[in-house]
């Protein structure tokens, strides 16, 4: 199945498309689903998590689930990467997508795509952007407090009231960013690669919004990875980084005192995951139960679980697709488009 490589890797695919196989056949009307009639076949378009696997066989076990319980025979075709998922829907090659927020934005806009679920990763199906910082003295408000990361059960610190003093961690924003304005002239900010919603794109237009000329008023530190964002901060290379949330965890071992050495002082709007698209000529009883069926598969077969886990790098999808952030996504990808 699809998938991120990384939560951060999520940037403006190349446009290359893959020509795929399968068209979709039966008896929809030409204006799509007008009486109501299902094709014989639909196929799915998607980006695997995994590489040089048997994928064929790998996608078997979510494609022969949707083919018995709908009926109809479901195939799946592999994607070279997500542009091309968009591209299969707009020729009909596909009439469902699984890709990922840029995507399914330019799916929705282009191809008036449906969508319909949106990928869930350990309860979540969005993520902020954290700014870090070693100097809370300037950033932070207010004295850093620890908070639990449930995902490793480490306690990190945070500031500006984003998270509450010995809870869980939410990552959930927006939250802190008056404190961008404290960023002044010449302040060294490490920033991954353009193409990185957390690492770059919505730190860029969280700074721009807080009246910082990101091209003039700071120093950029040109950074590869969210780890690197995390140490650049840690070593003093930077003053403030961006990462997802929470990168620091991903730097424990070679920097085991970074829950006190770098703190997370701010939160950006939330970046969406990606999820599932359907072209706008399936006809809507077969959407709603298409819906259910791959809303509900992890729960199908411990085996489900694991092709999640394994394919897609996903742990369920859900049916609340809170579009208003993908649409935001889209917004934000527009301002990097050239």
């Amino acid at each position: 199945m699809h998938m991120r490589k990384t939560i951060a890797a999520v940037g403006i695919a190349t446009a290359s498309v893959l020509i795929l196989a399968g068209c979709a056949g039966g008896d929809t009307t030409a204006d799509g689903s007008s009486d109501g009639a299902w094709p014989d076949e639909i196929t799915i378009s998607l980006v695997p998590s995994t590489e040089n696997a048997d994928l064929a066989e790998a996608l078997t076990p979510l494609t022969g689930y949707l083919s018995d319980e709908l009926g109809i025979e479901v195939k799946g075709v592999v994607a070279d990467n997500y542009a091309a998922t968009v591209e299969a829907l707009g020729a009909d090659q596909a009439q469902v997508i699984i890709t990922d927020a840029g995507s399914l934005y330019n799916a929705i806009n282009q191809y008036d795509a449906k969508l319909i679920l949106r990928d869930v990763r350990f309860g979540a199906s969005s993520y902020a952007s954290v700014g870090f910082t070693s100097n809370p003295d300037k950033y932070c408000a207010d004295a850093p407090v620890k908070a639990t990361y449930a995902a490793n059960d480490v306690e990190l610190s945070y500031c500006n009231g984003i998270e509450t003093a010995g809870e869980k961690a939410t990552g959930t924003g927006p939250g802190g960013l008056k404190a961008l304005k404290k960023i002044d002239k010449g302040t060294k900010v490490a920033l991954q690669a353009a193409t990185s919603p957390a690492g770059y794109q919505y730190p860029v237009v969280a700074m721009q919004d807080a009246g910082i000329d990101t091209d003039a008023d700071i120093t950029q530190v040109p950074v590869e990875g969210n780890n690197n964002a995390v140490l650049a901060v840690y070593n003093g290379d930077a003053e403030v980084s961006f990462g997802f949330w929470d990168a620091r965890s991903s730097v424990l071992k070679e920097a085991p005192d970074v829950a006190d050495k770098v703190v997370a002082f701010a939160y950006t709007d939330m970046i969406p995951n990606g999820g599932v698209a359907v072209s706008s000529s399936l006809p809507d009883d077969l959407v709603a139960e298409l819906t259910d069926l791959m809303d509900g598969y992890v729960d199908s077969s411990d085996e489900a679980k694991q092709v999640m886990t394994d394919l897609v790098s996903l742990t369920d999808w859900t049916a609340e697709t809170n579009q208003d952030e993908i649409d935001r996504y889209g917004e934000i990808l527009q301002k990097f488009a050239n």
